[in-house]
């Protein structure tokens, strides 16, 4: 920080306080009832937000005004702040705290800015330690040193700041629209491979191309049986994230003979069945052996087809559409038995082709991987670009 800069506590500038323990009512007798829920992306829709139930002055002292910063001090969101401009008559709640600036040496959207550097956010993960929802409060706020520069140097900042930050708002939002549409590309392609396709296809039922194994009752695989080692339980989000290595449940020796019926093979497709249904991974060689637990379905294909051939297949428009119509459209939905899905009409075409189309399908799927990373690592570089921009600036180098 540049020498002609005063710092000081927060406490010594601003008055910070703790918000009003009370239930949110849906009839309008108060004021708007501000809770941690409310605040999205440095963001809050009024309209949403429900109202507190007594409308007496006693509750004065938690009314929002303008210029507020409101910080979440516990939960998945701790440390999330929010400015408040222009607000309709509220008040905010317990698990919020709100800063209010005092003595005028402050700008409160160069203090909220403030709130979105690295310094900051260490305070709060300090503050947290210990904490299994996380946690913050007023005094650490409070002790929390903040520079000072003269108020026309306070606007320059917030006025650079503000068209950077909207430069990079714009270029974060294109290359997330190009992210999406690189995938959409491949998908379409995808679907364009088994919709498209030559009429020497044949179609046959899955049933006769692979075998089928859905995991055990959950009865099977209670906790208490469980060991700190052994044979691996493979879960629904090795199918949903394509990874083995990282294993939570372990099985003994006599269990895992027990259920050998389960056992999980290189080459074997397994398939997500609940909730996030129909995610598709191929099980890699060298896993660690074990078996699949009640959430998955395993198959195993014949000789009559490859099994990326028929992984490209289930991740397809066709077979995903077939799997929600047979899940019954329930809220949570889950996949059904597995003699309906025997009855699925798979295009097969001859192990030669299939090969033609997985390699196809394996090029094009390269390259749209080789675009996410390059707009993954654009995002990265976009978000450390505002770190960096905070950091000169709250250092007086902007």
């Amino acid at each position: 920080m540049t020498p002609k800069w005063e710092a000081r506590p927060l406490r010594e500038v601003s008055a910070i306080s703790y918000g009003y323990t009370e239930s949110a009512s849906d009839q309008r007798v108060g004021p708007k009832f501000l809770r941690i829920t409310d605040i999205q992306n440095d963001h809050v829709e009024w309209e949403t937000v429900p109202y507190c139930p007594i409308a007496s002055t006693e509750m004065d002292k938690y009314r929002l005004s303008n210029g507020d910063i409101v910080f979440a001090r516990t939960g998945a969101t701790t440390g999330k702040s929010f400015l408040v401009e222009n607000p309709p008559d509220a008040v905010f709640a317990s698990y919020l705290i709100r800063l209010r600036l005092q003595n005028g040496k402050l700008l409160p959207k160069f203090v909220w800015l403030f709130f979105q550097t690295d310094a900051y956010w260490k305070t709060v993960e300090e503050g947290s330690t210990g904490s299994a929802q996380g946690g913050f409060n007023a005094t650490k706020l409070g002790n929390l040193s903040i520079p000072i520069p003269p108020i026309p140097e306070q606007r320059r900042i917030t006025g650079v700041l503000d068209k950077a930050f909207a430069a990079i708002a714009t270029a974060k939002a294109n290359t997330e629209k190009n992210l999406q549409n690189a995938r959409a590309l491949f998908e379409n392609y995808l679907q364009t491979v088994f919709t498209q396709r030559d009429h020497s296809w044949a179609e046959t039922e899955l049933g006769s191309l692979c075998g089928f194994v859905r995991g055990p009752f959950g009865g099977s695989l209670k906790k208490s049986i469980f060991v700190t080692g052994g044979y691996a339980v493979y879960e629904q989000q090795h199918a949903i994230y394509n990874r083995f290595d990282d294993v939570r449940y372990f099985i003994d020796g006599p269990k895992f003979n027990e259920m050998k019926r389960f056992e999980l093979l290189p080459n074997d497709l397994i398939m997500s069945c609940s909730g996030t249904m129909g995610r598709v991974a191929i099980v890699p060689k060298g896993i660690r052996r074990g078996i699949i637990n009640q959430a998955l379905l395993k198959l195993t294909p014949t000789a009559k087809i490859l099994n990326t051939f028929l992984k490209y297949w289930m991740e397809s428009e066709g077979f995903q559409d077939a799997l929600k119509e047979y899940s019954g459209g329930a809220a949570i939905q889950n996949v059904a038995s597995v003699k309906i899905l025997k009855e699925i009409r798979i295009p097969l075409p001859s192990i030669k082709e299939q090969r033609l189309v997985v390699n196809k399908l394996g090029a094009f799927c390269e390259e749209v991987q080789r675009l996410e990373a390059n707009y993954h690592q654009k995002l990265v570089a976009l978000e450390e670009s505002k770190k960096s921009l905070l950091h000169e600036a709250f250092n007086g180098r902007l």
